[in-house]
């Protein structure tokens, strides 16, 4: 096989059938708010833990809806809780809460598919 220097991107279709959907669930069960994310990315652009590490709320959600858990958990302890990404929230997501479930979804919740 000849390499040309490039790879093609990876699906970002979501197969719900094959995705461990149990965190997300868990997430909207307690913080309902957290459906109604559009993933506009100002939580990210204002993120203080963004700022000096490479933690991206937004790539979580996507990573939370995807049931890659391996990569949440090297993640979610970068963030600081300061609540800057509530402030700019257009939906009016409780994102400290969020963390707070994710967390805690990552230790208490059967994960194994």
């Amino acid at each position: 096989m000849k390499k040309f220097g490039f790879t093609t991107a990876q699906s970002r279709s979501i197969d719900y059938d094959k995705v461990n959907t149990k965190l997300i669930k868990y997430i909207i069960e307690n913080e309902s708010s957290f459906s109604t994310c559009i993933s506009c990315g100002a939580c990210t652009a204002t993120c203080s833990a963004g700022n000096i590490t490479h933690f991206n709320i937004r790539r979580l959600n996507i990573q939370i809806r995807l049931g890659k858990y391996e990569t949440i958990k090297q993640e979610i302890d970068k963030c600081m809780l300061c609540g800057k990404c509530m402030l700019v929230c257009p939906r009016g997501i409780n994102t400290r809460n969020v963390i707070m479930l994710i967390k805690k979804g990552l230790t208490t919740l059967d994960l194994s598919d």
